[in-house]
């Protein structure tokens, strides 16, 4: 499986959204994409994005400031 990695540190909304989009863009479906980011509000945001887009998120964690989601993308 194919993991891609983004770093969307530093950036308010709705960026990180932005990048995980532009990012997903050039996957195939099955492959993740690990997000790595500042903002409190792509908690909600990201798997906001996901639903309406039919990607998976597969994990939610926290590392000090830093959160990171995984995102498993669909067809």
């Amino acid at each position: 499986m194919n993991t891609k990695h983004i770093d969307a540190r530093r950036l308010l909304c709705p960026m990180p959204v932005i990048r995980t989009q532009d990012a997903v863009a050039d996957m195939q479906p099955g492959e993740q994409l690990v997000i790595t980011c500042t903002d409190p509000g792509a908690l909600k945001d990201i798997p906001a994005w996901c639903r309406i887009n039919g990607h998976r998120v597969v994990e939610t964690r926290q590392e000090g400031d830093d959160i990171i989601i995984t995102v498993e993308v669909g067809a």
